[in-house]
């Protein structure tokens, strides 16, 4: 008996081995064009701070990359950076600061480094692939206030916060050519609260070396967090707009 289990275990484990992934690396850097909108308001103990976003255009640089691994059992790992920015019109009394009876230019960026373990669930069979994780959104965000009212030098403000969303990717290889069909969406919600995050885009692969294929990517992004701390402090903001870069794949 104790052989037969030894023998099913020696099995399974070659098995796992042979299904799991073959080591991969992959890469990209690029441009994000995005136009950020949106508001927030605080009113807690009496405050009255509203924001409202003037709808700027900006362009941020991003990164990506993974890490696929044949070891069974431990997740595969993909990093990213990118940052969004927003500017606008401040007014009345927040937590820290009391702008006054009058209005002012702020402005804050959110620098976001996303950590995501996952598991292929599909890897290219029948020319689709599923990933399945969790990504952890580290986000340093940082305001700036500088209001024109007496006595008053302007506000500065930053803080770190780690998020944690669920990640699902889809990708598509249409047979006989170099392009692929891709989206991820990254999504957490409770009661009225959600943020997310979606990605979806188009790349094409040089098929000029065995050893290192670059292509480029262009693609189409939305990030939306929408925030009701009960009635004392509510954001709704959005970043959208497209994105292109290049990618090496290893």
């Amino acid at each position: 008996m104790k052989k037969i289990v030894t023998t099913l275990l020696f099995v399974g484990v070659c098995l796992c081995t042979a299904n799991a992934d073959t080591m991969k690396v992959e890469a990209g850097i690029g441009l994000w064009d995005q136009k950020s909108s949106g508001k927030l308001s605080y009113t807690d103990n009496g405050a009255n701070g509203r924001y409202s976003s003037s709808e700027p255009t900006n362009s941020s640089m991003y990164f990506w990359a993974l890490i696929k691994h044949p070891v069974p059992i431990v997740p595969n790992i993909r990093l990213e950076y990118a940052s969004v920015e927003d500017s606008g019109v401040g007014s009345g009394k927040f937590k820290e600061f009391n702008i006054g009876n009058t209005t002012t230019k702020v402005a804050y960026d959110m620098k976001q480094y996303d950590i995501i373990p996952y598991y292929n669930i599909l890897d290219n069979t029948a020319w689709t692939t599923l990933d399945l994780g969790l990504d952890i959104k580290i986000v340093e965000a940082s305001l700036d206030a500088d209001p024109k009212v007496p006595l008053f030098y302007g506000y500065s403000q930053s803080e770190t916060i780690a998020i944690p969303l669920l990640y699902l990717r889809a990708r598509v290889e249409i047979p006989s050519t170099n392009i692929g069909l891709e989206s991820d969406i990254k999504y957490v919600a409770y009661s009225s609260n959600s943020v997310y995050d979606v990605r979806v885009k188009v790349d094409y692969t040089f098929d000029i070396s065995p050893v290192v294929q670059p292509a480029i990517e262009l693609g189409y992004r939305v990030q939306k967090i929408d925030v009701e701390d009960g009635s004392d402090f509510d954001i709704d903001l959005k970043f959208a707009g497209f994105y292109g870069g290049l990618m090496l794949r290893f």
